[in-house]
């Protein structure tokens, strides 16, 4: 039998029609793909802080999520250092001017953060007259997307994050989706997006008691396929990986590692899926999208270890894989089918963001401020090198013909 996997697009995602394309909308963390792929062209492959710079406009707070786009609206969050109030921020599209500062949560005593984190790096998602903030532990809410009114909240999903929220939701059907995988309790978590009740919550089935609280947690955020007509939820916790129902939350499959702290989110071709260890010594496992079950060594495609990136996500196109190590920047092009290196080119600086593909094209940011552009291809070729004042903890949107980079301090459009 011939499987035929499909990843979401955005229409499927929200299951409606709009006047908007694709290219114009960046609903969630890593785009309509959830892959971090975008279909539009015409994209800046230079700029500075005098070039391509349509706008640039100060995002006050700290706050890593990365800017959903919906039409002429920006969304992101922020917080106070301290992590005692938390903000959705909009920015018009058009302009860079704000539009709303709003306060949506005040937390009393908030978990202390490490140095890496912000109180607002999970990233929103964003549809036609709403949009979803999520804090972790500290709550989520829906906000009217032109009043800027709060639809519902819940701040009774709770974990120990232990280093600070990190997990993004996202949306599928008329479910919004997210981790919730703490050193205490390990669960995943479906709200009704139109009300905010829960409609399914599951928790990680493998026993985390022989394990010291600090493996037990972790921050990725999910991924849903469809393989032969069939949709899977695809999600990396501590420990392991985990395949769901996404409609019910029934589990359909688990694979063991040693990893935990995972935060690169999994990603997938026609055939397999591509998970990422996590900490500890970060591992890349290719899996048939069709394993079910406890999955063994033997249903393991490929497993590569060198170099593997634990923060930033991948990268999947035409058969090969990239992803860049956290630490000094060393990038690595995968054969998928294989598992087999093809090339290594050191980018130099370290890395949170997640990869861009776009026309042909990949973009890398790192927490110095630069983004290397790439020719996707099986050779490394370097196009440009583009420096801005702030470094990258957030990952690229896109709409049209215009990035939207967002800084520790800053959020810039940048188009020719």
């Amino acid at each position: 039998m011939q499987f035929r996997t499909v990843v979401y697009v955005l229409f499927a995602i929200f299951g409606y029609a709009t006047m908007a394309t694709a290219g114009d909308n960046w609903p969630e963390f890593r785009g309509p793909s959830m892959q971090g792929v975008s279909d539009s062209t015409g994209l800046p492959i230079k700029w500075s802080e005098t070039e391509n710079i349509a706008w640039k406009t100060k995002i006050e707070g700290r706050g890593w999520s990365t800017p959903v786009i919906w039409g002429k609206q920006v969304w992101m969050t922020t917080a106070t250092e301290d992590g005692k109030q938390m903000f959705a921020v909009c920015v018009d599209a058009d302009n860079g001017k704000m539009l709303r500062y709003q306060k949506v949560f005040d937390v009393a005593d908030p978990q202390p953060i490490i140095a890496l984190n912000s109180y607002a790096s999970p990233s929103p998602v964003i549809e036609e007259g709403r949009v979803y903030v999520h804090f972790g532990t500290y709550g989520t809410a829906c906000l009217d997307t032109d009043s800027g009114k709060m639809l519902w909240q819940r701040r009774d999903i709770n974990c120990d994050h232990y280093r600070g929220p990190g997990s993004s939701p996202i949306a599928f059907r008329d479910l919004l989706i997210f981790h919730m995988d703490g050193i205490d309790v390990q669960y995943v978590i479906a709200l009704d997006r139109a009300t905010g009740e829960t409609v399914w919550k599951t928790s990680r089935s493998i026993d985390y008691s022989p394990h010291d609280p600090d493996l037990r947690k972790a921050y990725s955020t999910p991924l849903v396929v469809n393989v032969d007509g069939s949709d899977m939820l695809v999600t990396t916790a501590a420990k392991a990986a985990f395949g769901y129902d996404p409609a019910t939350g029934k589990e359909l499959w688990f694979v063991r590692y040693n990893g935990y702290s995972n935060t690169s989110r999994p990603a997938c071709d026609d055939t397999h899926m591509y998970l990422n260890s996590g900490f500890g010594k970060a591992d890349l496992l290719a899996i048939p999208l069709t394993a079910r079950g406890e999955i063994g060594a033997e249903q393991i495609r490929w497993q590569f270890g060198k170099g593997v990136s634990t923060k930033p996500s991948k990268i999947v196109a035409n058969g090969r894989i990239y992803f860049v190590a956290d630490k000094g920047g060393v990038l690595t092009c995968l054969d998928a089918k294989s598992g087999e290196s093809l090339w290594m080119a050191r980018l130099g600086g370290n890395f949170s963001a997640s990869p861009l593909l776009a026309e042909g094209r990949i973009y890398f940011s790192s927490h110095e401020g630069v983004t290397t552009v790439i020719e996707e291809g099986p050779k490394f070729k370097r196009l440009a090198e583009n420096t801005l004042d702030d470094g990258f903890m957030s990952s690229p949107a896109v709409s049209g013909r215009a990035l939207f980079l967002r800084t520790r301090s800053h959020l810039y459009r940048i188009e020719e």
